[in-house]
């Protein structure tokens, strides 16, 4: 522990970051895409950008894949008061640890998988992240999505993990609904987590993974703008409980979601 009190909310999904071998060619994609301007961080290893949502920090992309021999990937980090605490219970439970705990002026974090494959990120943060924030901004994340083989395994993994059944309700709440798990902090769902993967499927969609939400105005329109700046669509755009939505690629093979009528 660092001796400061963690400006994450506990077991939460508090940020998410985009690990990229083109810095400037994601900019240039996710810039017009999302609505977003960067503002470069002092201070932090490699090249290191927040994404700015008006004038709210609601991303963090960097050009790390290649040093850490990682996939460019979006990882979810969720908010822990120890990283060292979380991680071993990463490893307790069955999971992996890739990276860290490293420390910044930030805090400290940590990549991990669940046993499944999943990546996820691990932030005992100092600062108060831009993320997860209410809809209504263009370009926000406004939730993440786990898709894994059994949502209860997955569930009691991430539950002993990060203390989810001994954390406060509200604002806590962990509930069943038909076949998912849902994490809803004061009412709004910040997190979901479905069954029903399958390990090396062509479609990536149905692949272990997190998969992050960002708020949009039209998803056909931004399905378009994808095509036009390089990227990639997969499959159509479709209804679900939490507004329409479609998978994307960027041009590096980036996988993400947009979300249009998420309340």
């Amino acid at each position: 522990m660092t001796g400061t009190r963690c400006a994450c909310l506990p077991g939460v999904p508090c940020w998410v970051s985009l690990a990229t071998r083109d810095l400037d060619g994601a900019k240039d994609f996710y810039g017009p895409l999302l609505g977003w301007r960067f503002e470069t961080v002092a201070g932090r290893r490699g090249s290191y950008v927040h994404a700015m949502a008006g004038k709210t920090a609601v991303a963090g992309i960097n050009a790390t894949a290649h040093e850490w021999e990682l996939p460019v990937t979006w990882t979810t980090y969720f908010g822990t008061e120890s990283a060292d605490t979380a991680v071993g219970r990463v490893q307790e439970r069955g999971g992996t640890v890739a990276v860290g705990p490293l420390s910044s002026d930030e805090g400290r974090l940590a990549l991990a998988a669940d046993p499944a494959g999943a990546s996820f990120g691990l932030w005992e943060c100092r600062t108060e992240p831009g993320w997860p924030r209410p809809p209504g901004v263009g370009g926000n994340a406004v939730w993440v999505e786990l898709r894994t083989r059994d949502a209860f395994e997955a569930a009691l993994f991430y539950g002993g993990v990060f203390d989810w059944d001994r954390r406060p309700s509200p604002p806590y709440t962990v509930r069943w609904e038909e076949d998912r798990v849902i994490l809803d902090i004061d009412k709004r769902t910040v997190a979901t987590l479905y069954g029903g993967a399958v390990e090396g499927t062509v479609d990536p969609r149905l692949r272990p993974r997190w998969h992050v939400f960002f708020s949009v105005v039209d998803v056909d329109d931004t399905m378009e703008t994808t095509r036009k700046l390089g990227g990639q669509t997969i499959g159509e755009p479709s209804p679900t409980h939490f507004g329409r939505t479609a998978t994307l690629r960027d041009p590096e093979g980036g996988l993400f979601c947009v979300v249009s009528g998420h309340g």
